[in-house]
């Protein structure tokens, strides 16, 4: 029974001395937005209603690896630069055929030009059929965002129509001149006025 607290007095121990190495949180950005060789972000930029300071913060180094960004780092890194390489021969491909015959025939000329060959060789279906959903996965998140935003513009302009009917009602316009005013239907211009009431 001592030896078995003495283990756990040791562990304790060691975990409070402070000798750890410090942490660095790295990511590898390969999107197509930004242009940046690197940046930084804070977990707390996605906090939800924060006020004052974070209790818990996470500083997060970007590095783009997109071919022509951080070269020395591509230079010293051989799988991480071929792995670049392989993602520039995808977007190039996919400017031309589509998807699958993109992702297909930028496996296949990487293989042949020894660009990450041995993994491509081992893993070609799997690294095909991965490349393929991620592809598609960027481009529904871009079109997701596209849609949002023209949401947003959208239910920015009904707030202002909205708004501009009020103040035509108040100013006495009749109802049939602000419905042609914003070119809209009485019916619904009878309804925003009604609302605000």
């Amino acid at each position: 029974m001592a030896k078995r607290k003495n283990r756990k007095v040791t562990a304790r121990k060691n975990y409070n001395t402070g000798n750890h190495p410090a942490p660095n949180f790295l990511v590898f950005y390969n999107g197509t937005e930004r242009k940046e060789d690197s940046w930084v972000s804070y977990l707390s930029e996605s906090y939800e209603n924060l006020t004052g300071e974070p209790n818990l913060e996470l500083k997060v180094i970007t590095l783009n690896i997109n071919e022509g960004h951080n070269s020395q780092l591509l230079e010293q890194c051989q799988i991480l630069r071929e792995y670049a390489q392989y993602v520039a021969k995808v977007r190039e491909y996919a400017g031309s055929t589509d998807l699958d015959t993109a992702v297909e025939q930028a496996v296949n000329d990487c293989i042949q030009n020894g660009i990450l060959a041995e993994f491509l060789r081992k893993n070609k279906s799997e690294v095909i059929a991965m490349s393929i959903f991620e592809y598609d996965k960027e481009e529904e998140e871009r079109k997701l965002r596209k849609a949002e935003y023209e949401a947003g513009l959208k239910e920015g302009e009904l707030q202002k129509a909205k708004e501009t009917a009020m103040a035509l009602n108040k100013m006495k316009f009749p109802l049939e001149k602000i419905a042609e005013a914003l070119q809209t239907d009485e019916a619904v211009i009878q309804e925003w006025i009604s609302s605000k009431s």
